[in-house]
C-alpha cells in the first residue's frame, strides 16, 4: 500500500468517517489514478476537473454515483493532501436536468 493511501486511510479515520463511506472515497480515488495511469499525487487540477466532466458527461452516471466520487476525491486533493484547488474547494458541479443542460443553465420560464 503507497504511503499517500495509508495516509488517506488514516486522514478518513480521523475523520470518523464511516467505513462504507471511507471505500467508497478511496475507490475514487483508486478510479482517477486507473484512468490516467499514474499516481493520484501526480495529478494537475486540470486533469481531475476532465476526469469529473468525463464521468459526468461521458459515462453519465447518476448524481448518486458522481456525489460520493466528488466527495472522495476533494476528500483526497483537499484534506490528505491540502491543495488548495478551486475546482474543490470553490466550485460547484450541476448534475443534468431533464433538458440535458447543466441544472444551473435551466432557468424556469414564468409567464408574465
Amino acid at each position: 500500500m503507497s504511503e499517500v493511501r495509508e495516509r488517506m486511510i488514516r486522514d478518513l479515520r480521523l475523520a470518523g468517517l464511516e467505513e462504507k463511506t471511507s471505500k467508497e472515497y478511496v475507490r475514487a480515488v483508486r478510479q482517477l489514478a486507473a484512468y490516467y495511469m499514474i499516481r493520484p499525487d501526480q495529478l494537475t487540477e486540470r486533469q481531475v476537473e476532465d476526469y469529473l466532466l468525463y464521468v459526468r458527461d461521458e459515462l453519465g452516471v447518476a448524481r448518486g454515483t458522481f456525489a460520493p466520487l466528488l466527495a472522495g476525491l476533494k476528500f483526497f486533493y483537499v484534506n490528505t493532501l491540502g491543495y488548495d484547488w478551486p475546482l474543490l474547494t470553490k466550485k460547484k458541479f450541476a448534475g443534468h436536468g431533464r433538458s440535458g443542460y447543466p441544472t444551473c443553465a435551466a432557468t424556469p420560464i414564468v409567464a408574465a
